[in-house]
């Protein structure tokens, strides 16, 4: 009898764990019982892949090159939108991440994988977690994620390289999403901005 540990173990050895969905990767684990040593780890890649519909493969950091010509791309969040991560630091192969929600002009939600320690554990799926824009020129090119173990935000700056939209070239986000917000209307950003323009000025 085939169990589920024996079944991703050998779709593992085949090299299809990679594209098998995120919901059979948490199914095995939530089942897989004795057979701990088997759990799933789901890297960020197919699973925005999966959640954003957007058909790019390899490596997170070659996603934004290979995006061009394919698919759309920008610098202003939309739901759906995958959030292109340039390597750093640790993260040498980059990351990626899709926007599920807008809050306001430096507040977007992710779902994405891979992120937190969860449990002791990396490679987990972590839904609607909050990214803030920290750039100066609020233009999403540095951001900072939740991240799970301290239950807020991380202090790294990540560095962004842009958004890639599940459309085709030349697509533009509808003008409601391009217009930046004012500082009355997003009073958040405007501290944030304040504090960045403060901090280049010393």
């Amino acid at each position: 009898m085939i169990t589920r540990a024996s079944l991703f173990l050998l779709l593992s050895v085949s090299g299809l764990a990679a594209s098998a969905s995120a919901e059979t990767a948490v199914e095995i684990n939530r089942n897989s019982g004795a057979a701990g040593a088997f759990e799933a780890y789901l890297q960020c890649v197919p699973y925005a892949r999966q959640v954003s519909g957007i058909r790019i493969f390899g490596d997170a950091h070659t996603w934004w090159d290979q995006a061009e010509g394919q698919y759309a791309r920008g610098h202003l969040p939309r739901v759906g939108a995958v959030m292109a991560f340039s390597p750093y630091g640790n993260m040498r192969l980059g990351h990626v991440a899709a926007v599920s929600r807008i809050i306001d002009s430096r507040t977007v939600l992710l779902r994405h994988a891979n992120w937190s320690e969860i449990d002791g554990r990396r490679g987990q799926i972590e839904d609607n977690v909050r990214a803030i824009d920290v750039s100066a020129d609020n233009d999403w090119s540095e951001v900072r994620v939740w991240y799970a173990p301290i239950a807020g935000l991380g202090t790294t700056h990540w560095p962004v390289r842009g958004f890639i939209y599940n459309k085709a070239p030349g697509f533009l986000p509808p003008a409601a999403t391009t217009v930046a917000l004012r500082s009355s209307d997003d009073p958040i950003g405007e501290i944030i901005a304040r504090r960045l323009r403060i901090a280049s000025a010393r």
